[in-house]
Protein backbone atom coordinates (compact mmCIF):
# COMPACT_ATOMS: atom_id res chain seq x y z
CA UNK A 1 0.00 0.00 0.00
CA UNK A 2 1.27 3.48 -0.83
CA UNK A 3 -1.30 5.52 1.10
CA UNK A 4 -3.92 4.66 3.70
CA UNK A 5 -6.21 7.10 5.48
CA UNK A 6 -9.70 7.43 6.94
CA UNK A 7 -11.54 10.71 6.45
CA UNK A 8 -14.12 11.54 9.10
CA UNK A 9 -16.37 14.39 10.22
CA UNK A 10 -15.94 15.78 13.71
CA UNK A 11 -18.67 13.51 15.03
CA UNK A 12 -17.10 10.41 13.48
CA UNK A 13 -19.01 9.94 10.22
CA UNK A 14 -17.22 8.81 7.08
CA UNK A 15 -16.74 11.38 4.30
CA UNK A 16 -17.22 9.34 1.16
CA UNK A 17 -16.58 12.09 -1.39
CA UNK A 18 -13.23 13.43 -0.16
CA UNK A 19 -10.20 13.81 -2.42
CA UNK A 20 -6.71 13.20 -1.03
CA UNK A 21 -3.83 14.81 -2.93
CA UNK A 22 -0.17 14.16 -2.16
CA UNK A 23 2.63 16.45 -3.36
CA UNK A 24 6.36 16.17 -2.93
CA UNK A 25 8.59 18.91 -1.56
CA UNK A 26 8.77 20.60 -4.97
CA UNK A 27 4.98 20.91 -5.10
CA UNK A 28 4.59 18.23 -7.74
CA UNK A 29 1.51 16.06 -7.40
CA UNK A 30 2.49 12.42 -7.00
CA UNK A 31 -0.81 10.86 -5.96
CA UNK A 32 -4.51 11.65 -6.04
CA UNK A 33 -7.14 9.35 -4.58
CA UNK A 34 -10.81 9.48 -3.59
CA UNK A 35 -12.35 7.98 -0.48
CA UNK A 36 -14.66 5.00 -0.76
CA UNK A 37 -18.11 4.61 0.80
CA UNK A 38 -16.47 4.07 4.20
CA UNK A 39 -14.41 7.26 3.95
CA UNK A 40 -11.22 5.26 3.44
CA UNK A 41 -8.32 5.65 1.02
CA UNK A 42 -6.28 2.59 0.12
CA UNK A 43 -3.97 3.45 -2.77
CA UNK A 44 -1.26 1.00 -3.81
CA UNK A 45 1.02 3.54 -5.52
CA UNK A 46 4.49 3.21 -4.05
CA UNK A 47 6.06 6.48 -2.98
CA UNK A 48 9.74 7.28 -2.68
CA UNK A 49 10.91 7.68 0.92
CA UNK A 50 10.82 11.27 2.13
CA UNK A 51 8.57 14.11 3.23
CA UNK A 52 5.30 14.96 1.47
CA UNK A 53 2.36 17.33 1.84
CA UNK A 54 -1.12 15.83 2.00
CA UNK A 55 -4.22 17.93 1.28
CA UNK A 56 -7.73 16.60 1.90
CA UNK A 57 -10.69 18.36 0.30
CA UNK A 58 -14.43 17.67 0.15
CA UNK A 59 -17.42 19.71 -0.96
CA UNK A 60 -18.89 21.53 2.03
CA UNK A 61 -15.80 21.05 4.22
CA UNK A 62 -12.78 23.19 4.95
CA UNK A 63 -9.61 21.74 3.37
CA UNK A 64 -6.99 20.18 5.64
CA UNK A 65 -3.26 20.12 4.91
CA UNK A 66 -0.68 18.08 6.80
CA UNK A 67 2.79 16.63 6.43
CA UNK A 68 3.48 12.96 5.89
CA UNK A 69 6.68 10.99 6.06
CA UNK A 70 7.01 8.02 3.73
CA UNK A 71 9.20 5.26 5.13
CA UNK A 72 11.57 2.95 3.29
CA UNK A 73 8.66 0.59 2.74
CA UNK A 74 7.06 3.16 0.43
CA UNK A 75 3.99 3.54 2.66
CA UNK A 76 2.30 6.56 4.19
CA UNK A 77 -0.25 5.84 6.91
CA UNK A 78 -2.22 8.97 7.75
CA UNK A 79 -4.68 7.37 10.17
CA UNK A 80 -7.86 9.37 10.79
CA UNK A 81 -8.15 12.83 9.24
CA UNK A 82 -10.97 15.02 10.57
CA UNK A 83 -12.78 17.53 8.36
CA UNK A 84 -14.78 20.47 9.67
CA UNK A 85 -17.77 21.92 7.87
CA UNK A 86 -16.97 24.97 5.77
CA UNK A 87 -17.25 27.90 8.14
CA UNK A 88 -17.50 25.45 11.02
CA UNK A 89 -15.57 27.67 13.39
CA UNK A 90 -17.95 30.53 12.73
CA UNK A 91 -20.78 30.63 15.21
CA UNK A 92 -24.39 30.25 14.06
CA UNK A 93 -26.21 33.49 13.21
CA UNK A 94 -27.63 35.19 16.32
CA UNK A 95 -31.23 34.72 17.35
CA UNK A 96 -33.48 31.80 18.30
CA UNK A 97 -32.92 28.19 17.21
CA UNK A 98 -35.34 25.32 17.86
CA UNK A 99 -33.95 21.87 18.68
CA UNK A 100 -35.23 19.26 16.21
CA UNK A 101 -35.95 16.02 18.11
CA UNK A 102 -36.35 14.04 14.88
CA UNK A 103 -32.71 14.68 14.00
CA UNK A 104 -31.25 14.79 17.51
CA UNK A 105 -30.54 12.26 20.23
CA UNK A 106 -30.31 12.40 24.02
CA UNK A 107 -28.51 9.32 25.29
CA UNK A 108 -26.89 7.94 28.43
CA UNK A 109 -24.53 5.04 29.04
CA UNK A 110 -24.17 3.17 32.33
CA UNK A 111 -21.84 0.37 33.32
CA UNK A 112 -23.55 -3.00 33.76
CA UNK A 113 -22.21 -5.80 35.95
CA UNK A 114 -18.78 -4.18 35.86
CA UNK A 115 -18.02 -5.62 32.43
CA UNK A 116 -20.26 -4.00 29.81
CA UNK A 117 -22.46 -1.00 29.14
CA UNK A 118 -26.19 -0.35 28.94
CA UNK A 119 -27.17 2.31 26.41
CA UNK A 120 -30.37 4.28 26.84
CA UNK A 121 -31.99 7.26 25.20
CA UNK A 122 -34.90 9.61 25.74
CA UNK A 123 -37.22 9.73 22.76
CA UNK A 124 -39.33 12.77 23.69
CA UNK A 125 -37.72 16.14 24.30
CA UNK A 126 -37.76 19.75 23.13
CA UNK A 127 -35.46 22.71 23.51
CA UNK A 128 -34.41 26.14 22.40
CA UNK A 129 -31.07 27.85 21.81
CA UNK A 130 -30.67 31.63 21.81
CA UNK A 131 -27.42 32.83 20.22
CA UNK A 132 -26.52 36.24 21.63
CA UNK A 133 -25.69 38.86 18.96
CA UNK A 134 -22.68 40.50 20.58
CA UNK A 135 -21.29 38.46 23.46
CA UNK A 136 -21.53 34.74 22.75
CA UNK A 137 -21.05 34.06 26.45
CA UNK A 138 -24.55 35.47 26.95
CA UNK A 139 -26.13 32.83 24.70
CA UNK A 140 -28.68 30.55 26.35
CA UNK A 141 -30.04 27.05 26.00
CA UNK A 142 -32.93 25.30 27.68
CA UNK A 143 -34.36 21.84 27.19
CA UNK A 144 -37.16 19.71 28.59
CA UNK A 145 -37.10 15.90 28.46
CA UNK A 146 -40.06 13.62 29.17
CA UNK A 147 -38.64 11.22 31.75
CA UNK A 148 -41.05 8.39 30.85
CA UNK A 149 -39.65 8.27 27.31
CA UNK A 150 -36.53 6.40 28.48
CA UNK A 151 -35.73 3.51 26.13
CA UNK A 152 -32.94 0.98 26.69
CA UNK A 153 -34.36 -1.69 24.41
CA UNK A 154 -35.68 -3.80 27.30
CA UNK A 155 -39.25 -3.21 28.49
CA UNK A 156 -38.79 -4.66 31.98
CA UNK A 157 -35.65 -2.60 32.58
CA UNK A 158 -37.35 0.54 31.24
CA UNK A 159 -40.30 0.05 33.62
CA UNK A 160 -37.83 -0.26 36.52
CA UNK A 161 -36.05 2.93 35.43
CA UNK A 162 -39.42 4.75 35.44
CA UNK A 163 -40.17 3.52 38.97
CA UNK A 164 -39.41 5.33 42.28
CA UNK A 165 -36.08 3.43 42.42
CA UNK A 166 -34.78 5.65 39.64
CA UNK A 167 -36.58 8.40 37.68
CA UNK A 168 -39.92 8.19 39.54
CA UNK A 169 -41.71 9.58 36.51
CA UNK A 170 -45.08 9.84 38.28
CA UNK A 171 -43.69 12.45 40.70
CA UNK A 172 -41.06 13.93 38.38
CA UNK A 173 -42.35 13.72 34.80
CA UNK A 174 -39.85 16.22 33.38
CA UNK A 175 -36.08 16.56 33.29
CA UNK A 176 -34.99 20.12 32.56
CA UNK A 177 -31.72 21.87 31.76
CA UNK A 178 -31.20 25.63 31.71
CA UNK A 179 -27.87 27.22 30.96
CA UNK A 180 -26.39 29.94 33.14
CA UNK A 181 -23.36 30.85 31.00
CA UNK A 182 -20.74 29.75 28.47
CA UNK A 183 -16.96 29.64 28.59
CA UNK A 184 -14.85 29.32 25.43
CA UNK A 185 -12.66 26.21 25.32
CA UNK A 186 -11.38 26.61 21.75
CA UNK A 187 -12.37 28.00 18.38
CA UNK A 188 -15.39 25.71 18.15
CA UNK A 189 -15.62 24.28 21.65
CA UNK A 190 -17.39 25.61 24.69
CA UNK A 191 -18.20 24.70 28.26
CA UNK A 192 -21.88 25.27 28.92
CA UNK A 193 -22.66 25.98 32.57
CA UNK A 194 -26.19 25.23 33.67
CA UNK A 195 -28.62 23.69 36.11
CA UNK A 196 -30.08 20.21 35.63
CA UNK A 197 -33.31 19.27 37.36
CA UNK A 198 -33.52 15.49 37.58
CA UNK A 199 -35.58 13.36 39.96
CA UNK A 200 -36.68 16.56 41.68
CA UNK A 201 -33.10 17.59 42.50
CA UNK A 202 -31.42 20.68 41.03
CA UNK A 203 -27.65 20.51 40.50
CA UNK A 204 -25.11 22.55 38.52
CA UNK A 205 -23.95 20.57 35.48
CA UNK A 206 -21.40 21.57 32.85
CA UNK A 207 -21.59 20.32 29.27
CA UNK A 208 -18.53 19.92 27.02
CA UNK A 209 -19.88 21.31 23.76
CA UNK A 210 -18.46 20.94 20.24
CA UNK A 211 -19.94 23.05 17.45
CA UNK A 212 -20.03 21.03 14.22
CA UNK A 213 -21.12 23.74 11.79
CA UNK A 214 -24.10 25.33 10.08
CA UNK A 215 -25.67 24.53 6.73
CA UNK A 216 -28.83 24.62 4.64
CA UNK A 217 -31.32 21.77 4.88
CA UNK A 218 -33.48 20.31 2.06
CA UNK A 219 -36.59 22.10 3.39
CA UNK A 220 -35.33 25.64 2.95
CA UNK A 221 -34.15 26.12 6.51
CA UNK A 222 -30.78 26.63 8.18
CA UNK A 223 -29.46 24.09 10.68
CA UNK A 224 -26.69 24.10 13.25
CA UNK A 225 -25.21 20.92 14.70
CA UNK A 226 -23.70 20.37 18.13
CA UNK A 227 -22.36 17.49 20.18
CA UNK A 228 -22.22 17.68 23.96
CA UNK A 229 -21.11 15.29 26.69
CA UNK A 230 -21.04 15.20 30.47
CA UNK A 231 -20.95 12.73 33.34
CA UNK A 232 -23.50 12.49 36.14
CA UNK A 233 -23.43 10.65 39.44
CA UNK A 234 -26.76 9.06 40.30
CA UNK A 235 -26.32 9.74 44.00
CA UNK A 236 -26.15 13.49 43.29
CA UNK A 237 -29.78 13.23 42.18
CA UNK A 238 -31.00 11.00 45.01
CA UNK A 239 -31.07 7.83 42.90
CA UNK A 240 -29.26 5.52 45.26
CA UNK A 241 -30.83 2.18 44.34
CA UNK A 242 -28.45 -0.61 43.46
CA UNK A 243 -28.19 -4.34 43.57
CA UNK A 244 -24.80 -5.70 44.65
CA UNK A 245 -23.85 -9.10 43.33
CA UNK A 246 -22.13 -11.81 45.37
CA UNK A 247 -18.75 -10.73 44.06
CA UNK A 248 -19.34 -7.24 45.45
CA UNK A 249 -19.87 -5.71 42.02
CA UNK A 250 -22.74 -3.27 41.57
CA UNK A 251 -25.26 -4.38 38.96
CA UNK A 252 -25.53 -0.82 37.63
CA UNK A 253 -22.72 1.72 37.73
CA UNK A 254 -23.11 4.90 39.75
CA UNK A 255 -21.83 7.13 36.95
CA UNK A 256 -23.76 7.98 33.78
CA UNK A 257 -22.11 9.21 30.62
CA UNK A 258 -24.48 11.57 28.84
CA UNK A 259 -24.14 12.04 25.07
CA UNK A 260 -26.12 14.65 23.15
CA UNK A 261 -26.21 14.97 19.36
CA UNK A 262 -28.24 18.05 18.56
CA UNK A 263 -29.55 19.66 15.40
CA UNK A 264 -31.23 23.04 15.78
CA UNK A 265 -33.25 24.85 13.14
CA UNK A 266 -33.01 28.63 12.85
CA UNK A 267 -36.20 30.31 14.04
CA UNK A 268 -38.61 30.35 16.94
CA UNK A 269 -40.22 27.02 16.02
CA UNK A 270 -39.75 23.94 13.89
CA UNK A 271 -41.13 23.97 10.34
CA UNK A 272 -44.42 22.16 9.90
CA UNK A 273 -44.15 18.78 8.19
Amino acid sequence: MGLTAKIRTRDGWAVSHAVVTVTDMTGTQVLRAETDAEGAVRDATELDPGAYTVIVTAVGYAPVASSALVTASGRAELGAVTLARQGGTELPPPGPWAIDPAHSSVGAVAQHLGISSVHGRFTEFAGRVEIAPDEVEKSRVEAVIRAASIDTGNGMRDDHLRSPDFLDVEKHPEITYRSTGLTAAGADRWTVHGELTLHGVVRPVDLDLAYLGTGADPWGGTRAAFRATTELRREDFAMNYNQVLQAGIAAIGTTLKVELDIQAVQGESLPQA
